[in-house]
């Protein structure tokens, strides 16, 4: 585990495990070793510090490449403070942000590393689980780990729009069983296997959360 990582866990993690208590289910569903991509639904800012402040493996995230290469004082501090986090940086500029990001969390997956995906692509407005977009196939299908669903319940809660502070609230994180898929698609298209792939794994998180399915994207494909 990257050692500023470790640093941010025992303190910020630490705030938020004792300051919410978030119950957590299913948490021994997460290989000890190995490439893992986390999905999960996507209802707050707040859901990639509660995920990663209940697991004990090190997560990835992403984080603009701009921030990695950014000049003077300031730069180097976040510079030094990303890379101690292991965030994957990703280019978001002309267009081809989504291909940019899953590029970048591959070689990080076949190392062994656990990355985070919010399949829905964005936070949703109103509480649905929104249809998942086929990234979180790619990923799975090229790096060859298993998916882990996962459903975050109570973070739209944490923060809601017009809140000035953090408010204290139940927060439930649930894993599921991990997904295999090697060797399920074998002669099957490749655009009909991460529809099927996205398909599944998103079932698998809407039965650990129990939204209502919005059966249509959301408005913005990366975020």
């Amino acid at each position: 585990m990257p050692p500023l990582y470790t640093l941010a866990d025992s303190t910020v993690g630490a705030a938020l495990r004792l300051g919410w208590r978030p119950v957590v289910e299913g948490l021994d569903a997460i290989p000890r070793h190995g490439g893992v991509l986390l999905a999960a639904n996507h209802s707050s800012i707040a859901d990639q510090l509660f995920l990663g402040s209940v697991l004990p493996r090190h997560v990835a995230f992403w984080a603009k490449s701009e921030y990695f290469t950014a000049g003077g004082p300031w730069g180097r501090l976040t510079r030094a403070v990303l890379h101690g986090l292991g965030a994957i940086p990703v280019d978001r500029s002309g267009g081809g942000a989504a291909d940019s990001a899953f590029a970048a969390a591959v070689p990080v997956l076949r190392g062994g590393g656990v990355v985070a995906v919010f399949p829905e692509g964005t936070r949703s407005p109103d509480g649905r689980l929104y249809r998942g977009r086929t990234g979180v196939a790619h990923l799975a299908l090229t790096a060859g780990v298993p998916v882990v669903p996962v459903g975050l319940q109570g973070t739209e809660k944490v923060q809601p729009v017009g809140s000035s502070r953090p408010r204290v609230v139940p927060i439930t994180v649930r894993f599921g069983q991990p997904i295999d898929f090697a060797g399920r698609f074998e002669g099957v298209p490749l655009g009909r296997a991460r529809r099927e792939v996205t398909d599944e794994v998103m079932a698998a998180i809407q039965e650990l959360t129990g939204q209502v399915e919005a059966g249509v994207y959301n408005e913005r494909p990366f975020e």
